[in-house]
């Protein structure tokens, strides 16, 4: 098909009126459409012919999106659901691109298939990290749960008088010292960044209090936030792995 008026026509009737296209080179099209990522930058889809077929393409490009996004697409769990949301669509991951061979010329119904694979992948994506980022603040919740008793431990504090909207929370803040522990269980750069000015929001406030930062992974965390972090706590554990050590020093530290 050389028409581009005619495979217009045939996107557009099956997807959306805001579909268009754009010729780039032989055989090649931008296939420009109103879906998008979270971040509101668009899918990537690329229409072109190789060895006489028609191919809808992503050319990497919502792997890559993902991946810069802090989404881990090699971890077992989700890599199974994310490979069976494509296959479910028929479409190929062939080296973190996806494809989609357009049979018949079926242009219509093939972007639909693709659209909805991508957004399938992108959702199913920012489920499974909102369910890890949850699996980690329980165990978080558990683990000082089991050393610190009830009476002395608030999750999810903040000082209702100067942030009466919540804004600066504290994971969990541990009485019973001269001074109280402000712990926080950090999984992500933005955390890091949040922890950071957080614990800076309440020494411009004139709280005395001490700092505990347990992370889900050191190594997951961009090196600047960590070291803006690293300057303003006492004490931080890099991963959430060692709960002996880090119970050792709630016991010896914090209940003391």
């Amino acid at each position: 098909m050389n028409d581009s008026t005619a495979l217009l026509s045939a996107l557009r009737t099956k997807i959306s009126a805001e579909v268009d296209i754009e010729a780039e080179g032989l055989h090649r099209y931008i296939v420009y459409t109103p879906f998008m990522f979270d971040d509101g930058d668009h899918y990537v889809v690329i229409l072109r012919k190789e060895a006489g077929s028609w191919v809808l393409s992503d050319e990497g490009h919502t792997f890559m999106h993902l991946s810069y996004a802090g989404i881990d697409l090699t971890a077992q769990t989700r890599s199974r659901i994310i490979e069976e949301s494509l296959a479910s669509h028929g479409v190929q991951n062939v080296g973190g691109e996806l494809r989609l061979a357009v049979p018949d010329e079926d242009f219509g119904n093939a972007l639909f298939s693709f659209m909805q694979a991508l957004a399938r992948t992108t959702t199913v994506a920012q489920i499974t990290r909102e369910r890890v980022a949850s699996a980690f603040m329980e165990d978080f919740s558990e683990l000082i749960s089991v050393v610190i008793p009830p009476a002395r431990r608030t999750f999810e504090w903040h000082d209702h008088k100067k942030d009466p909207d919540g804004h600066y929370v504290v994971d969990c803040r541990i009485n019973g010292q001269p001074v109280p522990w402000f712990v926080f269980a950090v999984n992500s750069t933005d955390k890091c960044r949040n922890t950071a000015i957080t614990c800076l929001t309440y020494e411009k406030w004139d709280y005395k209090f001490r700092r505990l930062v347990i992370f889900e992974d050191q190594q997951d965390i961009n090196r600047k936030a960590l070291a803006q972090l690293s300057d303003v706590v006492d004490k931080q554990f890099s991963s959430l792995g060692d709960k002996e050590r880090i119970e050792s020093y709630l016991k010896t530290e914090l209940l003391n």
